[in-house]
């Protein structure tokens, strides 16, 4: 479809996937989700197609998320949906040339949940695997220059996990990595509307309201959205207004949890990178950064200056492709499948 790559770079989150092929930029981006038909087990839809099916499925049709929390939690489906996105990003000549893959991975990923990823990538048609960590990714992928000895501070939140690292030299000094993000802030809002108003709405919904009303800060002007769900009392259909205000404080326990990760790595940074934080700010990367007002929590909380980068959601990507570029160099400090086989 897209042609050839025989390289590739593929963000292999939570909520999406990004594939990038080297010499031609992101060429598929979408929703890391999977529709499966239970009596046969065949493939019904992947991505886009497979999203419109949550939450709306009959019963022998179930749409599947495969990865919770940043890691494989179903590697058979995870296998399938990997070589969908490769055969259709590179068309049939990837039967012939198998290409060189990198994957990225949140920073807290055990040896085996890597040794995973690798297999499912390695069996859906990939050659040599790589895996990068998520904050280097993001970080070249924000074009910041992380070969040089200066302190750079990354925050990706993306669908699964947050990753918060301070990188230099090409490499992460401190990190920490929690299992609160996108799919948590949704979560939240789900329980919010629940207990508040005895309304159950589904993921999508939730994902609708967090994107158009919420947000992390006290908005000037408060923002309105119309949410449908079921009445949880009498079990018909209702429709509520929700306000930004509300959402504030539905979010409140996801969002600190975040705040709480950021001041925990500056406390562990040391004092000449710390310094160098100071002056340069902080920098977010991933879905989650798009959140309203976030970046002007932590920066309140931290009294740094923080700023979300152009393109937050396909930094990751973008800078796992471009580590293709320089991958030689890369070669001796990132996990590789060729370690797994000798």
């Amino acid at each position: 479809m897209f042609g050839f790559g025989n390289e590739i770079g593929i963000d292999l989150g939570t909520a999406s996937v990004l594939v990038y092929i080297k010499g031609k930029g992101i060429v598929l981006q979408e929703p890391s989700v999977v529709a499966i038909d239970k009596n046969t087990n065949q493939l019904l839809a992947v991505g886009q197609e497979a999203r419109k099916m949550l939450g709306r499925t009959p019963g022998n049709i179930v749409a599947i998320r495969p990865l919770k929390d940043g890691v494989i939690s179903d590697y058979e489906v995870t296998e399938r949906m990997l070589r969908y996105f490769i055969q259709k990003t590179c068309g049939k000549r990837r039967m012939f040339f198998k290409p060189k893959v990198i994957v990225c991975v949140p920073s807290g990923v055990t040896e085996v949940e890597k040794r995973a990823v690798i297999d499912a990538t390695n069996e859906a048609g990939g050659g040599i695997t790589y895996i990068i960590e998520e904050p280097i990714a993001a970080a070249i992928g924000a074009g910041l220059d992380i070969s040089k000895p200066d302190g750079n501070m990354v925050v990706d939140i993306g669908g699964g996990t947050a990753d918060v690292a301070v990188i230099s030299l090409g490499g992460i000094v401190v990190s920490t990595s929690i299992k609160v993000a996108g799919d948590k802030f949704d979560e939240a809002i789900v329980r919010h509307m629940r207990k508040k108003h005895n309304l159950l709405i589904g993921e999508r919904t939730a994902e609708d309201l967090k994107i158009n009303v919420g947000t992390a800060y006290p908005k000037a002007k408060n923002n309105t959205m119309e949410c449908r769900g079921r009445d949880l009392i009498s079990g018909l259909p209702k429709t509520i207004t929700v306000t930004s205000e509300e959402m504030l404080e539905a979010l409140v326990e996801p969002v600190e949890a975040i705040v709480y990760a950021v001041h925990g790595v500056l406390e562990k940074t040391p004092p000449e990178l710390a310094a160098d934080i100071s002056d340069r700010g902080i920098i977010m990367t991933g879905g989650g950064a798009l959140l309203h007002g976030l970046n002007l929590l932590i920066e309140k909380r931290t009294g740094i200056p923080t700023f979300v980068a152009e393109d937050p959601i396909s930094c990751v990507a973008k800078g796992t492709g471009m580590s293709l570029e320089s991958i030689h160099i890369l070669e001796k400090s990132m996990t590789n499948s060729k370690r797994y086989r000798q």
